[in-house]
């Protein structure tokens, strides 16, 4: 893929910041926060891990407007505020959704129901000109930031916009030891965001760090 301006809105969080790791190998990094202060020590922690990265940490509404995709990676409880916020600067781009409705409240892990289906779907309807493309729920953050190591996992991407998704899908694979499958349409992303809660409850059970990997799908029948 050619290089792209990839902006994170919420980009200082530990997916936002893995993922920008990885992505600043080759494309140009805009990090979003409320903070820019904090944007920009985010900007840092990259920089230690890849030293020759185009990266710089701006509030949102200027790292999405500088983004040529944009990639959502905020907590749920700010996640519709924040993008009707975004709306006019995001526009018509390209926009992944990252974002898993995920309660921790009284020490369990479960999920949020959202009225629209999902999380992805959620910012379809509030972003009605942008291709939403859902993916990367299934990653681990930790293994993310070790840039010099590859990362086993498959990442599943669901879009209704099909040249969106066979973007994300070619940026996906740009990750070291990570495939990307077609998940289907964006309705499907409320399954592979409920499949986060699983793998954080098997995460907490086993004091792991565990992704997603799919069986039985040969190689010359991938996306």
């Amino acid at each position: 893929m050619s290089a792209k301006v990839i902006a994170f809105v919420g980009g200082t969080g530990p997916e936002g910041l893995g993922l920008a790791a990885r992505f600043a190998v080759g494309h140009e990094i805009v990090i979003g926060s409320r903070s820019p202060e904090r944007a920009r020590q985010a900007v840092e922690k990259i920089k230690t891990r890849v030293p020759e990265a185009r990266a710089a940490g701006v509030v949102n509404e200027e790292a999405v407007r500088r983004g040529d995709i944009v990639f959502v990676t905020i907590p749920f409880a700010g996640h519709r505020d924040t993008l009707k916020a975004l709306a006019p600067a995001i526009g018509a781009k390209l926009v992944v959704d990252v974002v898993s409705p995920i309660s921790f409240g009284g020490g369990k892990i479960t999920a949020i129901a959202v009225p629209e289906g999902s999380a992805a779907e959620q910012a379809q309807a509030l972003l009605p000109q942008a291709q939403v493309v859902a993916g990367f729920h299934h990653l681990d953050a930790s293994r993310l930031m070790r840039v010099e190591q590859p990362v086993e996992g498959d990442v599943l991407v669901c879009a209704d916009h099909q040249t969106a998704k066979e973007t994300v899908m070619a940026l996906a694979k740009e990750i070291e030891g990570v495939r990307a499958l077609d998940g289907g349409p964006l309705a499907n992303s409320r399954y592979l965001e409920e499949f986060t809660v699983l793998l954080l409850n098997l995460n907490k059970t086993y004091k792991a760090h565990s992704s997603l990997k799919i069986s039985g799908i040969p190689a010359a029948r991938e996306g």
